[in-house]
């Protein structure tokens, strides 16, 4: 099975001239890595808004910060070869190619996909290896995607920290996992 990971940035501002200054990733073991990203020499956007969000000062960036390359070869490294989530993957996927084109890498050489894909997805395969009719797969698979999206409505909002945030989309991933095992338990009877 491909290792999975959920990946998360928090970015300079929204503009179109944004870039990364966190990244984090978490895998389905529950390991993880987070860095704080030293702009690259083009990159000058900057937005009070967003830095009173994710509370990261750009001189912080500037003193603690990974070089943005570095960050980027690590990334291809360790992540090469898994499937990554995001929660915002146009967001995430354009700081990402943003970070890979600035460090001289191919733009699409990691690719994201949205979390709620890895979400029905696990739903998907618990429900159909557990022995639940093929008839009702679909009905259930949605009935728990459904509730686990109406409960993250009301949850607190994400604390826009990468790692905070990419371990969130794993905590959910997680609890979708165990509802689907436990429909299949259910189906079975006693």
């Amino acid at each position: 099975m491909t290792r999975i990971a959920f990946l998360d940035f928090e970015a300079s501002s929204l503009g179109k001239r944004s870039y990364p200054v966190e990244v984090a990733w978490v895998f389905d073991s529950g390991e993880g890595e987070s860095f704080l990203i030293r702009p690259a020499p083009a990159w000058t956007d900057w937005a009070a808004e967003a830095e009173a969000v994710h509370r990261i000062p750009r001189a912080r960036l500037l003193a603690e910060g990974r070089a943005h390359d570095w960050v980027a070869l690590h990334m291809l490294t360790v992540l090469r070869g898994a499937a990554l989530y995001a929660s915002a993957p146009s967001w995430d996927g354009q700081w990402l190619s943003r970070l890979l084109r600035a460090a001289g890498l191919p733009r699409h050489a990691l690719r994201l996909r949205d979390t709620e894909e890895a979400q029905r997805r696990a739903v998907l395969e618990i429900l159909q290896s557990g022995g639940v009719p093929s008839g009702h797969v679909g009905g259930v698979a949605d009935g728990i995607l459904s509730a686990m999206a109406k409960e993250a409505e009301t949850d607190a909002p994400p604390a826009h920290r990468a790692l905070a945030d990419a371990r969130r989309e794993l905590e959910r991933w997680q609890e979708i996992r165990r509802r689907a095992e436990a429909a299949v338990a259910a189906a079975a009877g006693p």
